[in-house]
């Protein structure tokens, strides 16, 4: 039996919403900006679905994830269908030339990973790291907007 965990962060962009949105619905572009995402492959036969691997140390894991629901400049939703239990949105408020953009994460904690680490600190070190994911995601954002 899995436990799961769950992580909400978010960040103001100080790029338009479309900017935002463009960027970060690239879903094969998210290893630019996402430490422990290695790669994230769109599944041709079926554009709903993509392949991810995250690597982070000694620990590789890798799913099979669908989109769930997908409003342009709103949200993206996902739940994965094989490999690593995990689901999440991304949705994005629109500040009238900024944006906020909020992560919310849920994952199942694998029976080996729950053997060796405490929920406490996993979870710390996982919500840690999407905070810093997405300061790379401004940055990127920023220097995409002011490069373009």
């Amino acid at each position: 039996m899995a436990d799961w965990l769950e992580h909400s962060v978010q960040i103001e962009v100080n790029v338009p919403i479309d900017i935002a949105w463009d960027l970060w619905s690239d879903l094969e572009q998210m290893p630019r900006w996402m430490k422990w995402i290695e790669s994230v492959n769109i599944l041709e036969e079926n554009p709903e679905l993509s392949k991810w691997k995250l690597a982070s140390g000694n620990f590789e894991f890798s799913w099979l994830s669908r989109i769930l629901k997908e409003i342009p400049h709103q949200i993206i939703q996902w739940e994965s269908v094989d490999g690593l239990p995990n689901r999440g949105a991304i949705r994005f408020y629109d500040r009238h030339g900024s944006s906020i953009v909020r992560l919310s994460v849920s994952y199942a904690i694998p029976g080996l990973l729950g053997k060796i680490m405490d929920n406490l600190f996993l979870g710390g070190v996982v919500e840690s790291t999407i905070a810093k994911d997405l300061e790379r995601f401004r940055d990127y954002a920023l220097d995409y907007y002011a490069n373009r």
